[in-house]
């Protein structure tokens, strides 16, 4: 579990990232989900867009994501979700 000073740290360095993943209609499948652990293996922390024709709320598809990825949610703001998993071989972010 990320403490709170953990997360504001998260934000500021996910701030100038683009989005990487969409979710759209057809929600979260496997496909994306490995899709998006791959991509949190590589890069620690990313985010993810949810379309305005997704059918689930962007609360719902984000604790969807952080479940099925084994990652931690660090923040749903708009449309974005920004999620974070410590990387086993490629580690760049060290949490204050």
């Amino acid at each position: 579990m990320l403490t709170g000073k953990q997360k504001r740290y998260l934000r500021s360095q996910a701030h100038h990232l683009n989005s990487i993943f969409q979710v759209g209609k057809g929600g979260v499948n496997d496909n994306m989900v490995k899709q998006i652990s791959e991509a949190l293996e590589v890069r620690e922390l990313i985010k993810i867009n949810v379309l305005q024709n997704c059918e689930y709320d962007r609360k719902e598809v984000a604790e969807e994501l952080g479940k099925r990825v084994n990652g931690h949610l660090v923040q749903v703001i708009g449309n974005t979700i920004v999620l974070y998993k410590e990387s086993e071989e490629n580690k760049s972010i060290q949490l204050p």
